[in-house]
């Protein structure tokens, strides 16, 4: 059996991920690694906890030690890299914990894959050649999609929120642990997903929630920026097919092809 680290899979679409997994490979544990803050949610996994083929360890990815004896311990052969800050109105307030987690955070566990996995730059240990750090993150990186047009993997970084800054961060961290040491990485950038399990701070929960409550729905800005939708489970699959088939160094961009203002998605709901 081979094992995987998941990071972050008590959240939306690690959580997602993790069933999506387990149900489709019969030749992999899964290691869940997630520190349970508020956008982490037990009942996500209650489906598979008994599956002995899961195992729940609770940590953060910015403890350094702890990330460097779990691979130690398990030899992962593979990473799925989900854990992350990721609202964008929590950044505008508290910018500091983006940088930590998203930054830091990545940094901590790709050098660790490194020093487990490597003997020297562009040179794995022979039982690690085949060994892979996919690293999940956000078309935010690219900024505002215009009214026309759609972001490609060679569309301009252009971050504009602290949390989209520090996930343009850790996707250039991740780069350059590919063309500095020759590791085998891949980053996939997906659009804004939707689906079951999604917390209710995020854009549609919430709207769905206080439309409920006849509550006020919350928008930022002015509601016209464009966003690409996916759900989930989309881009569980995509995440899967790229891993196992993607191009070390590769970035890989996941969307549904679905463009909508924030105003037009809130309208519809």
């Amino acid at each position: 059996m081979n094992n995987i680290l998941v990071t972050g899979g008590y959240g939306f679409i690690g959580s997602n991920f993790i069933k999506y997994f387990l149900k489709k490979h019969t030749n992999y544990n899964v290691f869940n690694l997630d520190s349970l803050t508020y956008a982490a949610d037990k009942k996500n996994l209650l489906s598979v906890e008994n599956d002995v083929r899961y195992k729940f360890i609770e940590g953060d990815i910015r403890n350094k030690n702890l990330v460097n004896d779990l691979f130690e311990e398990y030899k992962f052969c593979g990473v799925f890299h989900f854990a992350a800050e990721s609202h964008v109105d929590n950044s505008i307030d508290s910018p500091e914990v983006f940088i930590q987690t998203n930054v830091l955070g990545t940094f901590n566990l790709i050098n660790a894959a490194y020093n487990c996995w490597m003997e020297s730059p562009f040179q794995y240990k022979n039982d690690s050649k085949n060994f892979r750090f996919h690293h999940v993150s956000t078309d935010e990186v690219y900024g505002s999609l215009g009214e026309i047009g759609l972001f490609s993997e060679h569309t301009p970084i252009a971050p504009n929120s602290p949390y989209s800054a520090s996930k343009a961060s850790s996707d250039m961290i991740i780069r350059s642990y590919c063309h500095t040491y020759g590791m085998n990485c891949i980053i996939s950038n997906c659009s804004n997903n939707y689906g079951p399990q999604q917390n209710e701070e995020k854009l549609i929960p919430k709207t769905i929630k206080n439309a409920l409550s006849g509550k006020p729905i919350p928008i930022y800005g002015n509601g016209k920026n464009i966003r690409d939708w996916l759900y989930v489970d989309g881009h569980c699959s995509a995440i899967d097919a790229i891993f196992h088939h993607g191009k070390s160094g590769e970035v890989y961009n996941i969307g549904g092809y679905c463009e909508k203002t924030n105003i037009e998605i809130v309208n519809t709901i």
